[in-house]
């Protein structure tokens, strides 16, 4: 390994740039690759290039990029984000670099491929459809009964998931996917019709070197029916390390990312505990959900086990099964708007500030700005992150916030106004 060693982050944007702070912190450095040249319109805003030591704008020749790429003598490529993982897979197997391969890349993003391979390996999986119409979908659902799931092919984040309990919803929901862009800029020619799952859902982050899977945290899920939306996802929940559900949470997580070829780096698998076992929802060959929380909370998580993992692999190998240094425990809240209008402001915010396990607040909606229902965890206007050391603490405190977030919490003006 060279003294600096140098790591090729693929489309560093968001919470994947404190992936990129990690690797700096251990003292590496960062190239960042570009998957598309326009950004995601998601994604975009000002952000500082300064911490890289080169930008490189993949254009569609991956002969060209992996050159560039290879003249910097990385010892990784990383997927910052969802939208990067397939460039990463190439650009890694291409420079004969530590890969998943491109054999598997498309299961690892398209959910109806990934659903249908992990059937193929044996595991529960949901029954699902692939529709391009909404004919399709309309006759789908009418031979499954029931509430099912209509999403795009290819997105993140929640963004387009439709909860449908009738044909005709599943029909709407199907106009309003195909053809429409999905939160990645990418555009939607097709939708996945599944059957929904009921259970507790869990979404386990993990890293993985050499086909070894560390789980590195555990979030159990609540939700809500608001705005419409029949399983908003309100508030997650850190899970201690050990347990019954833990073990079965990351005995099948591992199956999974086995079926998917995941053999190095970050993931999450997002499951559901039905009445017949665990069922995966979907999954993700990149950085989880709240890894930065959950450091916060156990002193370690999915950003150090995955510098160790492309950096100091034997250190990995050797620890993979070691509990973390803290065990703290640890909510994460969306506050869930019921308006859309102009924001005049939160009344009763300081309540919150009061809470006894209250740790931060992070406000996205600005008193002045335009607020939005919150209908899916891209469009929360605020989000409370609850740290304590009793668990019934940090409990009481995410209901007593579920009970304030209610219409007096907003005041908003041109009410309705999209």
């Amino acid at each position: 390994m060279h003294a600096t060693p140098l790591v090729c982050v693929v489309d560093s944007y968001g919470l994947s740039k404190l992936l990129v702070d990690e690797f700096l912190r251990r003292g590496a450095a960062v190239v960042r690759v570009q998957s598309t040249p326009d950004v995601p319109a998601a994604c975009r805003g000002p952000f500082d290039l300064s911490d890289y030591r080169d930008n490189i704008v993949h254009r569609g020749d991956l002969a060209a990029t992996a050159r560039a790429v290879a003249a910097h003598r990385p010892v990784a490529v990383v997927p910052g984000g969802e939208a990067g993982v397939e460039l990463a897979d190439a650009l890694s197997e291409l420079l004969g670099l530590p890969t998943n391969g491109t054999a598997l890349s498309a299961a690892r993003r398209n959910k109806y491929l990934m659903i249908e391979t992990v059937r193929q390996a044996g595991l529960a999986a949901a029954r699902q459809a692939f529709v391009t119409d909404e004919r399709a979908v309309r006759a789908w659902h009418g031979s499954m009964g029931g509430r099912i799931v209509v999403k795009p092919l290819r997105s993140a984040a929640g963004n387009g998931v439709h909860f449908c309990d009738t044909p005709e919803e599943s029909a709407a929901a199907a106009r309003a996917v195909i053809g429409s862009k999905n939160v990645i800029s990418e555009r939607n020619t097709a939708a996945v019709a599944k059957e929904y799952l009921r259970g507790t859902e869990y979404m386990v982050n993990t890293v993985s070197r050499d086909r070894v899977h560390r789980v590195c945290e555990i979030w159990r899920t609540t939700r809500i029916t608001a705005n419409g939306v029949a399983d908003l996802p309100d508030t997650m929940y850190l899970m201690p390390r050990r347990g019954e559900v833990q073990d079965r949470l990351t005995a099948y997580a591992g199956e999974v990312l086995d079926a998917l070829g995941v053999r190095h780096g970050p993931a999450h698998v997002e499951i559901k505990i039905t009445a017949s076992g665990p069922v995966l929802v979907e999954a993700g060959a990149g950085i989880g959900t709240l890894p930065h929380y959950a450091h916060l909370a156990r002193g370690a998580s999915q950003l150090d086990w995955t510098v160790d993992a492309y950096l100091d692999p034997d250190r990995f190998l050797a620890r993979h099964k070691d509990d973390d240094p803290r065990a703290l425990h640890c909510a994460f809240v969306g506050l869930v708007s019921p308006f859309s209008g102009t924001l005049r402001g939160y009344p009763h915010l300081e309540q919150l500030r009061a809470l006894e396990s209250f740790h931060e607040v992070r406000v996205s909606v600005a008193p002045g700005q335009r607020i939005r229902r919150t209908v899916d965890d891209l469009s929360y206007p605020a989000t409370v992150l609850l740290l304590h050391d009793s668990e019934e603490t940090v409990l009481r405190d995410a209901n007593t916030i579920r009970y304030l977030d209610g219409p007096s919490f907003y005041d908003v003006t041109d009410l309705g106004l999209e």
